[in-house]
């Protein structure tokens, strides 16, 4: 394939004997349900190359020109999906956060480069998460309404993951303010431009899970959050599925015990991942709550634990399958108990394994939550086809190629 042609609105793409003319507008076109056929914020016309191809033809010219024809529409999908990856922006909020940062980094690997990160930017100690990667723009946080009212056009997909994470904040204005009005204004926007759409819900809607982890519709207004953050998550799911418009793909992810690189910055938030390994590699040692419900033992309260890498493919596969709208678990569906992930953890650095049991805090015991597994069914149904990394790969992969060495995603 070569380039040729020096007029400033048309490109010629050689393909096979003969060339092919784009003729490139300014206007802005975007079929936003098919992006690998023809996604890009320029109109695009394939003409005809001469006046022979209007001209009666013999069967075996016609057959010859089928099969050019075919190699014309190749070179027209190669093309429009190098301007998909090139010039169409792709928002992530929460930018330099943990999830949001390596849903970057695999944009990135993938060939898509125009990405816009939105946050606020003000963490020094979260600027490493982006270092390195490709990025258009920066967009703060509080400036990004007006600026998606601006830019909506120029916009083929909104990737929505900051949120204030704090399960330990009990001020329900931070969160109306930060989760659900600041999420319903996205919402708004993504309507008005019919930009598809993926938001961050959380499984800590479930609660304490006594109604189960089904990620139905119809159970969602039953659950019961324990905490003003799992509450605010809750409130704009409800809100969503009670809309009348909507873009015209949308999808809330209720993320599971998310672990992986990127989370440095997290503090007390970051994965048990995280902490089991500096608890390690600094005592030797791994100390885990005992259990205080009679018939499970120590160590075997079970989580659904599921690696970063896995959900940041799922959201890029959901934003080529734009369809089949709605709110989907996201863990890796099965459930594993805390003494796996410290045998798993010892063994990724090479350490005899030594756990300590130690009483669960007063404070935390009657609301501790012994079992969470996400029922993966529905995504699965839609079509998601790559299995979910075993605690045991995930772990090992996280502590010897990332913890290890303090490397970044």
């Amino acid at each position: 394939m070569a380039e040729s042609g020096n007029k400033a609105n048309n490109i010629s793409v050689i393909a096979g004997d003969k060339p092919i003319t784009f003729l490139i507008f300014k206007g802005i076109i975007t079929l936003r349900p098919k992006p690998s056929v023809l996604t890009f914020s320029v109109a695009v016309l394939c003409l005809p190359c001469s006046e022979q191809d209007t001209k009666p033809q013999s069967k075996k010219e016609i057959r010859r020109n089928d099969l050019n024809m075919a190699q014309k529409k190749k070179v027209l999908r190669r093309f429009a999906n190098i301007a998909f990856r090139f010039y169409n922006m792709i928002v992530v909020t929460g930018a330099a956060g943990f999830i949001p940062s390596c849903l970057i980094g695999k944009l990135n690997a993938e060939g898509y480069k125009a990405i816009v990160a939105v946050d606020d930017f003000s963490r020094a100690d979260k600027a490493p998460n982006l270092e390195g990667k490709n990025i258009v723009q920066k967009i703060d946080r509080k400036a990004f309404p007006n600026w998606l009212e601006t830019n909506g056009l120029e916009v083929e997909f909104v990737f929505h993951l900051g949120a204030r994470t704090d399960t330990t904040e009990k001020s329900k204005e931070i969160f109306d303010e930060l989760n659900l009005n600041y999420s319903k204004t996205i919402w708004t926007l993504c309507c008005r431009f019919q930009i598809p759409l993926v938001y961050a819900s959380s499984a800590a809607t479930y609660g304490n899970g006594e109604l189960g982890y089904n990620d139905d519709h119809l159970h969602i207004p039953d659950l019961k959050p324990l905490n003003p953050y799992a509450q605010s998550k809750q409130d704009f799911d409800l809100w969503v599925l009670k809309q009348e418009k909507s873009p015209f793909f949308w999808a809330g992810l209720k993320f599971f015990n998310v672990y992986g690189p990127n989370e440095y910055h997290k503090g007390k938030m970051a994965s048990v991942i995280f902490h089991a390994f500096h608890q390690i590699k600094k005592e030797g040692k791994m100390k885990l709550f005992q259990s205080h419900k009679p018939g499970i033992e120590h160590g075997h309260q079970q989580r659904d634990f599921v690696y970063v890498m896995d959900v940041v493919s799922v959201c890029v596969w959901l934003m080529h399958h734009r369809k089949d709208s709605g709110i989907y678990n996201l863990g890796s569906g099965k459930a594993r108990t805390f003494l796996d992930l410290a045998l798993a953890t010892f063994k990724a650095m090479g350490i005899e394994p030594d756990i300590e049991f130690i009483p669960t805090p007063e404070s935390i015991r009657e609301g501790y939550q012994y079992f969470t597994e996400a029922n993966m069914e529905k995504l699965k149904s839609i079509g998601y086809p790559q299995p979910f990394s075993t605690l045991e790969s995930g772990v090992g992969e996280y502590v010897s190629e990332y913890l290890l060495p303090n490397r970044y995603f």
